[in-house]
């Protein structure tokens, strides 16, 4: 767990985003070329990727605060909507997507359910633990070897 904390958060997404890449449970949805990523967005995701980045960083979110459930990704992925001269107000990201991506990740093995302490929400697998950790030490690694 210190590794994934330890490297740059972008670096470590991109990185585990290219390995989601080759799972073969993990892939774009057909609708997922038309959709935006939420209703305070104003353009489609420029990414071709986007899908594979967003279940990345939906990794790192459950390892950092899991267990975590629908509504709280949401809120963490929602933003702020320009609406004009009125005043901007905040709004929840597209549930669609994030629930997509939790399937297909808790498909692919990585995360799972679990009730831990009272709270009900999906945590990471030995499985999601390892492809962090290994992804993190590599990026490490490549970090200690670009600086000498």
């Amino acid at each position: 767990m210190t590794q994934i904390l330890a490297v740059n958060p972008h670096k470590l997404i991109l990185q585990v985003a290219k390995e989601l890449e080759k799972e073969s449970a993990i892939s774009q949805p057909e609708w997922s070329k038309f959709v935006k990523t939420g209703h305070h967005k104003q353009r489609l995701p420029l990414l071709d990727n986007w899908w594979h980045v967003r279940s990345a960083a939906i990794l790192r979110t459950i390892a950092r605060i899991g267990p975590v459930g629908t509504e709280k990704l949401r809120t963490k992925y929602g933003g702020r909507k320009n609406r004009g001269h009125k005043p901007d107000r905040r709004y929840k990201a597209s549930g669609s997507v994030i629930r997509k991506s939790l399937q297909q990740l808790e498909s692919a093995g990585l995360i799972q359910q679990k009730e831990v302490s009272g709270h009900k929400g999906r945590v990471l697998t030995p499985k999601g633990v390892s492809l962090l950790d290994k992804t993190a030490i590599g990026i490490m690694k490549e970090e200690k070897n670009g600086s000498k």
